[in-house]
């Protein structure tokens, strides 16, 4: 069965530019520049890269950082940055990464610095990450990418560059997870770092953040929250459940909630379609978990109005069978009702016959009966992924019972409890306790008179009711003498005045 999910990997960019509203706020605390030293800076430059070219880096680093003083306490924005730049690229080109990071540190805690000079210098860092791992290693690579996450931290004007970082550092634990020299314990605490990096970012209420890169960050969120959440479980005994302690239906809940954070209307645009598949594999992975079938229907019905989806016949095909799948195993509710009647109406699902005439038998009011559904559709279900496994299967047995049950009591105002055992193909016992759930969830009124073996599905009438009944009924007779009378008499004058 094809992939209906697959998409490209979500990769950061570094050097994607800031929205017009993060210059605005971090030009907002510039002062009023009260020199000009461009002519100061044009003529150090040369000079100090004379010198770090010399071997003299700890030279010309003082002389940039006396220069920058003065512009920095003059308010000169374009020489302090400049400056600061030249301070970061005299290191970098000098291979001394322990400078480079102390230069990046005493750089952004100069008092009065200018905010756009330290976005100006954590960026340009950030744009040689790829290449330090590459031809330094990993050791220095970690050295400044906790250097920019330390001088980042709670600046607001810096978000979008610290969930960069993050994200990138995410990604290398995860790496970690993946290796083959890595132990259970190891792979469960590198993806557990790796979550933990990115659950700490609120990135929807940064400002500064496009919405697109926003949305992927939260998808990124959720997949790693999963993971663990998957990890946490296989290591809970089947008989606690997803209750126990240790398990991981924390990850779970904070997954569920990161869905909502993301905008479905945004996930329209056909800009958006990798991101739209992404997010709803996502919700229906949740939605398993929670054995939430009718929510799964819903999202492969968001899958299946993809373009792309429509435009594969294959994947098309997929995700409409999934949607019958879930759709048949939801719980019977008024919205799964209505939801099972419009898709038996598309004309769409007459094209799998098979699956047309799956919903058709829920749709009927017509006894199903279980050993029959099991001959006719279950060697092609079973074969299927979602009722290969055996709770679907159970799942989907509970679900006819359940249907034969309402057809019963919609034709049936009293019937034996043996007789009524005999039609849905169980035993006493279970279904006592059919009858039992379908009360609680008020699908059905039913009362069991257990020593005459009689289940009544009708309640006993006060004399309030039927009293109403009649004088509703009586209502429509008078109702209709009227209609009559009026009729007649109109046909009686017809006919007089064809007389005369």
């Amino acid at each position: 069965m094809p992939n209906i999910f697959a998409t490209r990997h979500f990769t950061p960019v570094h050097n994607k530019p800031y929205s017009k509203s993060h210059y605005s706020i971090a030009m907002a605390e510039v002062r009023k520049q009260e020199k000009d030293f461009t002519k100061e800076v044009d003529e150090l430059l040369p000079e100090t890269s004379t010198l770090a070219k010399s071997g003299q880096l700890s030279d010309a680093l003082e002389k940039l950082f006396a220069l920058e003083k003065q512009t920095r306490n003059a308010s000169d924005l374009p020489s302090t940055t400049r400056l600061a730049k030249a301070a970061l690229e005299l290191c970098y080109e000098s291979r001394d990464y322990t400078q480079l990071n102390a230069t990046i540190s005493l750089l952004s805690k100069k008092h009065g610095q200018l905010k756009v000079v330290v976005q100006a210098i954590v960026e340009l860092a950030i744009s040689w990450l790829p290449e330090i791992r590459e031809q330094q290693g990993v050791e220095k690579w970690l050295e400044l990418v906790e250097t920019l996450r330390s001088v980042t931290e709670g600046k607001i004007f810096l978000e979008t560059p610290r969930a960069r970082v993050s994200l990138v550092l995410s990604r290398y634990h995860e790496s970690l997870s993946k290796g083959p020299k890595a132990s259970a314990a190891s792979t469960k605490e590198a993806l557990q770092t790796a979550s933990d990096l990115l659950s700490d970012l609120q990135v929807e209420t940064y400002s500064s953040m496009e919405r697109r890169e926003k949305t992927e960050f939260i998808l990124e969120q959720m997949r790693l929250l999963i993971a663990v959440a998957r990890l946490k479980d296989e290591e809970v005994p089947a008989k606690q459940g997803k209750s126990a302690l240790g398990g991981g239906e924390p990850e779970w809940t904070k997954a569920k909630v990161g869905g909502r954070k993301v905008n479905e209307s945004f996930l329209k645009d056909k800009a958006n379609e990798d991101l739209k598949l992404k997010y709803y594999d996502l919700m229906i992975q949740q939605a398993l978990h929670q054995s939430e079938y009718l929510e799964v229907a819903k999202h492969y019905e968001k899958v299946w109005d993809t373009p792309s989806i429509k435009d594969d016949e294959s994947k098309n095909r997929a995700a409409l069978e999934h949607i019958v799948y879930y759709v048949v195993l939801a719980p019977h509710n008024n919205e799964q009702s209505d939801m099972l009647h419009h898709l038996f109406a598309n004309s769409a699902l007459e094209k799998l016959e098979l699956h047309y005439n799956l919903v058709k038998s829920f749709v009927t009011r017509e006894l199903m009966r279980w050993p029959g559904i099991e001959s006719l559709y279950g060697p092609f279900l079973r074969t299927t992924p979602v009722f290969s496994a055996p709770k679907q299967w159970e799942d989907l047995h509970t679900r006819v019972v359940e249907h034969n049950v309402r057809v019963v009591a919609q034709y049936y105002t009293r019937i034996t409890l043996t007789r009524l055992t005999v039609l849905l193909d169980l035993t006493p016992q279970q279904t006592e306790e059919t009858l039992a759930r379908l009360v609680v969830s008020h699908t059905i009124w039913a009362r069991i008179d257990r020593p005459s073996g009689i289940v009544n599905f009708r309640s006993k009438r006060s004399a309030e009711d039927v009293m109403n009944d009649w004088s509703s009924d009586m209502q429509k007779l008078l109702g209709l003498v009227e209609k009559t009378w009026i009729g007649m008499n109109a046909a009686q004058a017809a006919q007089s005045r064809i007389k005369a």
